[in-house]
């Protein structure tokens, strides 16, 4: 007799631990009974009645991303991928709104995110997208709080986290880039070479200055030099044009030594007849004696006009 009770005993030990089921953590579970809604249990270990209570489903209250694709087009008619990251968790309080008003809460989301997405990009030009994609992440977390939320959904974070244009067009906009770096280093150079040429101008100028002003110098001491020798000679009774005369005489010779001393030099000075030197003076002195005259006639000629 005994022997015929263990089956039920074996299917009322199944029964008393089918009664009893385990909630994770951040989970939450939905008890039906006969097919309507009972009650929702969270972590921990639960009790429902055998044969008339079940768990019909499970929901967590993870934060979960979704990841949305969506092509489209500029407002200068280039077309766009972009990427909408969605991190959304069911509200612990909405459990019974987002288990029975949705059955399929990701195709949900993804037509909202279609619809923001392809509303706010068609206003933009492509360089706008990637600079105001965060605007857009924002619309698409306005759009979707306001929409899911009464579904038991909350919208954390929307992330736009790729935009991928054509492949003629990224290679287009490398182009451009490439074009208008190289723009800028030819002005660069440009820049630089203009400075050296200001420079190098700059330092010849300077240089010719220096060089005048040495010239210069050199002159007045020689023009010194002369007058004292000048002077030297009126002192022992030789008068100034013949002094003059002898000077040129012995620069003309003393610079036809040098020249002599010189055993690759290939100048040739004309005149070089003893008589070169007093010829020159002769010259200079007529020369000064006409450029005077001519300036007195200009002055007479002025005075007589007024």
């Amino acid at each position: 007799m005994s022997y015929l009770l263990f089956p039920f005993i074996f299917i009322g030990l199944i029964i008393l631990i089918s009664s009893f089921f385990i909630v994770k953590q951040q989970t939450a579970a939905i008890i039906e009974r006969f097919g309507r809604f009972q009650s929702i249990r969270h972590s921990g270990l639960q009790l429902k009645i055998p044969l008339v209570d079940r768990v019909a489903g499970r929901l967590s209250l993870k934060i979960q991303q979704l990841d949305v694709i969506i092509e489209t087009k500029t407002l200068d008619d280039v077309f766009v991928r972009l990427k909408v990251s969605v991190q959304y968790k069911v509200i612990r309080d909405k459990v019974y709104d987002a288990f029975y008003k949705l059955d399929y809460p990701h195709d949900q989301i993804t037509s909202y995110v279609f619809d923001v997405v392809r509303a706010e990009v068609p206003k933009m030009k492509l360089d706008d997208v990637f600079v105001k994609k965060d605007d857009i992440a924002l619309a698409v977390k306005a759009e979707l709080n306001d929409a899911m939320s009464d579904y038991g959904f909350d919208i954390i974070k929307t992330l736009v986290t790729d935009i991928d244009p054509d492949a003629q067009v990224k290679e287009a906009m490398n182009r451009i880039n490439a074009s208008e770096r190289e723009k800028i280093a030819a002005q660069f150079e440009g820049d630089a070479a203009r400075i050296l040429i200001v420079e190098k101008a700059k330092a010849e100028a300077e240089s010719k200055r220096l060089q005048g002003q040495g010239i210069a110098d050199q002159r007045r001491e020689i023009a010194r030099g002369l007058e004292e020798s000048v002077e030297v000679l009126n002192r022992v009774g030789i008068n100034s044009q013949e002094a003059s005369a002898l000077i040129v005489v012995t620069q003309h010779y003393d610079t036809l030594q040098s020249l002599g001393e010189e055993t690759n030099s290939n100048l040739i000075l004309l005149p070089n007849a003893p008589q070169a030197g007093s010829n020159m003076l002769n010259d200079m002195v007529a020369s000064f004696a006409a450029s005077n005259q001519i300036g007195e006639a200009m002055k007479n000629a002025k005075k007589n006009k007024e």
